[in-house]
This record gives C-alpha cells, structure tokens and sequence, in this order.
C-alpha cells in the first residue's frame, strides 16, 4: 500500500527539533541570531527490510532530516562533487541527522524519497516545470506539488532479511536468478563502467539493459562468476529479459513519480512522469 509521510503532506509545522550543529561557536551565533535549523522525518520506501541487522537502517521505516540551507547549495555547485558523479550522495550525506551509515549504501528508491524530501525543506512544495502531454504529446509548463506525491513501500520479501537479494524464476530459461535493488554506490560504479565503454567503443557501447541486468544479478542457478553473468544477461531471451525489469519495475521501492496533468493545449487530463530537470533544486519562481 502506498502511504504518505508527513514531509509529503505539506504540513512544514511538524518538525520536532532543531538540528544539531558542528561546533560550539556556531551554535552560540545561531541561538544569539535566533535561527536554529528545523529537523524533519522522510519516509524508507524499502522499510529497511533490506539493510542488515548491524546497520541503523535495518527495519527503519523513516529517516531525520536536516532542512536544506545554503550549505547545501555549495554542495550543488561544486564542481568536484559533479566531476565524481557524487552531487546526489554528498548532499544526502549533509542533510542526514544520522551520520553512522553512507547515503550510498541507500537503494535508488530511498534516496529518491530522500531527494524530494530534502527539495521540499528548501524550496517548498510546488515544482515548476515542463511536460508532455499524454494525449496530444506537446509541452506545456505547469506547477506540481511534490507534498502530494505517493511513497511505494517495497512489495516483495528478500531471500533474507537484511539482505539486498530477491528470487526470481524465469519464465523461458528457467533459471533461478538472485536479483538485488539497485543502489547509489550501484548507480555511480554502473555509470563510471558505461562511460568507460563509450570512451572506448564509442556508440557500440549502448547497452544500457544489459549493463544494467549485469549489475543487478547476483547469481544464476547459483553460479555467482561476473563474467559469465555478464554473457547470460547479453545472451539471455528477450521475454526473461523483460520479466526482470518488469519484477524490478512493480517491485524497487520509491516514490510514483506521475502525476495527472491538464494539457492547456488539448484540455485532456493525463497521468504524466514528473522530470527532475536542472530546475528541480534551483526554482525560477
């Protein structure tokens, strides 16, 4: 069942304290300026079912959040961080009340929630930005509000609790394949390997679904051999192919990221996905 927390219901008057600071001196000057920076709770679509026993994830259904200041948009800006690929996990590591555990280690579907979560306690709720119709297909600008978007707890058990690894069975080959949801730390070793290949293959090296399929498989009847996981998920039937993303795409845990939208061009009402565009974290308005 989809839920909502109370960062996504608009409701910016139930912070419950104010973030801890670094420093004795800076948190003199805040209290004599009289600002202490509000400390809210964002939703763990994966209900921490996935992270082991010994992190301070494990069956957390919430995170603490420190509201999004100035700091966090040096974080945006730096030009090192983007360089790395680590804008993303940098700013989530910043914004965290809990510093015991790496943002990284987050699946994708956290810390998406965790993304909007952070965006809501900087800028507000309201998103503008352009679409595409689902009717008539043309562009068009609207404001969406992001309080109102609806958190996808994780459908499925693991193999193990605390354990990233989920079974499935294909429906051609047969092969019972262990799968895992992607992380960040996934994401960033994934992107690094694929640009590597572009660098050096050029566009032969567009193979974004069998990279990816590579990356989530564990093992395969057991057989856990990179390489030869790797030749499978190339290899593999068409139907299994899609059998695995669709099992990731109905099950990974995250926020649903369509929204329904009046076209101002056709007048029909369509669900459409909401972009996280370049003026996602810097509104114009």
């Amino acid at each position: 069942m989809a839920r909502k927390n109370e960062i996504f219901a608009g409701n910016q008057a139930t912070t419950q304290r104010a973030a801890p600071i670094e420093g004795v001196m800076r948190q003199d000057v805040l209290k004599e300026l009289g600002w202490e920076v509000p400390v809210d709770v964002a939703p763990l679509p994966s209900q921490g079912v996935v992270y082991p026993k010994s992190s301070g994830l494990h069956g957390k259904q919430s995170v603490e959040i420190k509201s999004m200041t100035a700091k966090e948009e040096d974080i945006l800006m730096s030009r090192a961080y983007n360089k790395m690929g680590t804008t993303i996990t940098e700013l989530i590591r910043s914004c965290l009340i809990d510093k015991t555990f790496d943002p990284a280690d987050l699946l994708i579907g956290d810390r998406q929630a965790l993304i909007v979560a952070i965006r809501v306690t900087g800028y507000g709720q309201d998103y503008k930005c352009d679409v595409n119709c689902g009717a008539c297909d043309k562009r068009g600008t609207d404001t969406f509000d992001l309080s109102t978007l609806e958190v996808e707890n994780i459908k499925v058990d693991p193999v193990t609790p605390g354990v990233n690894e989920f079974e499935v069975v294909l429906p051609i080959s047969k092969k019972r394949v262990i799968i895992k949801f992607m992380t960040g730390r996934d994401e960033e070793e994934l992107s690094t390997t694929v640009e590597r290949r572009r660098k050096i293959f050029g566009d032969q090296a567009e193979n974004t679904i069998t990279s990816r399929l590579a990356h989530q498989i564990i093992s395969i009847d057991g057989v856990t051999d990179k390489n030869k996981i790797n030749m499978f998920a190339i290899n593999m039937p068409a139907r299994d192919s899609k059998f695995l993303r669709d099992f990731v795409l109905k099950n990974e845990p995250g926020l649903k990221m369509r929204v329904p939208y009046r076209c101002s061009h056709c007048g029909e009402t369509s669900e459409v996905a909401l972009p996280l565009g370049a003026n996602f974290f810097w509104p114009q308005d």
